[in-house]
């Protein structure tokens, strides 16, 4: 149960109309607004210094197309191209194996293996960097799409809530998908045993929770609004990525984060903040991984690596 009460004060952002701007984006006595594919930026009146153009649909348009092209956009090319690889394999999809997070140097090599783990996190939120940023420039921040942590009490107790509803939910689609041989056999960890394994997979966890819930939902909808896009047709978008990007792990997950994603498509527009859905990403990734390295293998219900 979602114990978040309603923001009174969210308020999707209005339409861009062609042409034009982003409203509320422009103090008043602005210049006006350059036509699509003008300079990014704009010399204020009297010769003062440059300053961002305001937000057109062009603008939009490419912000969305590079944000997503050096993210999750190229993830979900990456993920077809391997789910079509998996499908014209001589094995069934429940007799190969998808590894989440894999080591990247020999065992004897462990500080080799954690700096270039190290390094892969470091680098690869740099997307949610770039958006964040982006919303700076348009006037807005990381708490318009309510990424901050100024009601971590209901934060936390939503995205728990969200993590018991999702999590259930997903083990049991990847069971019963494995079952019927429609989904890969995941390994979330395939780490070799080293004193920061635990703490490399949390670490994990949490970004994966920041990058995707800030881009595919915050970012993404935010933008996706500004463009007149409806909540549903946004929501839908989102959400189709989201599967599309889990591709790789099989049919049964692609549909599984389909309903994910529009449950937290579905929360981020009634409650107007990303901060839960992190949460809830984080801690259903925490379990997944710490748990598959003390469960698989011991019992006989949870799919392992042959």
């Amino acid at each position: 149960m979602i114990w978040h009460m309603a923001d009174p004060t969210f308020d999707p952002q209005p339409r861009v109309p062609e042409g034009g701007t982003a409203a509320g984006s422009a103090s008043a006595g602005s210049p006006a607004t350059p036509a699509d594919g003008a300079s990014s930026t704009t010399r204020a009146a009297g010769g003062g210094p440059l300053r961002p153009a305001e937000l057109t649909r062009g603008l939009i348009g490419m912000e969305i197309a590079c944000v997503l092209a050096l993210s999750l956009g190229a993830a979900a090319v990456s993920s077809t191209i391997s789910f079509v690889g998996a499908l014209t394999a001589p094995e069934s999809l429940a007799e190969q194996t998808a590894s989440l997070i894999g080591s990247q140097a020999d065992a004897e090599r462990p500080w080799l293996d954690l700096s270039r783990q190290l390094f892969s996190l470091a680098f690869v939120v740099t997307p949610v960097l770039l958006a964040v940023y982006l919303l700076h420039r348009s006037r807005e921040s990381a708490a318009t799409i309510g990424f901050d942590v100024r009601r971590p009490g209901t934060d936390l107790a939503s995205g728990a809530g969200l993590a018991a509803l999702i999590g259930i939910g997903g083990l049991a689609v990847y069971l019963v998908s494995w079952q019927l041989g429609l989904t890969v056999t995941v390994a979330p960890s395939a780490l070799n045993e080293h004193w920061w394994q635990l703490p490399v997979l949390i670490l994990q966890a949490v970004k994966n929770g920041v990058l995707e819930e800030v881009i595919v939902v915050g970012y993404l909808m935010l933008r996706l609004r500004q463009l007149g896009w409806s909540p549903v047709r946004a929501a839908v978008t989102g959400s189709l990525l989201r599967a599309t990007y889990h591709l790789y792990q099989g049919v049964g997950m692609f549909f599984g984060n389909l309903v994910m994603g529009l449950v937290f498509s579905w929360f981020y527009h009634r409650y107007g903040r990303v901060m839960p859905l992190v949460i809830a990403h984080a801690l259903i990734d925490v379990i997944a991984f710490v748990g598959s390295v003390y469960l698989i293998g011991r019992v006989d219900w949870l799919p392992g690596p042959a």
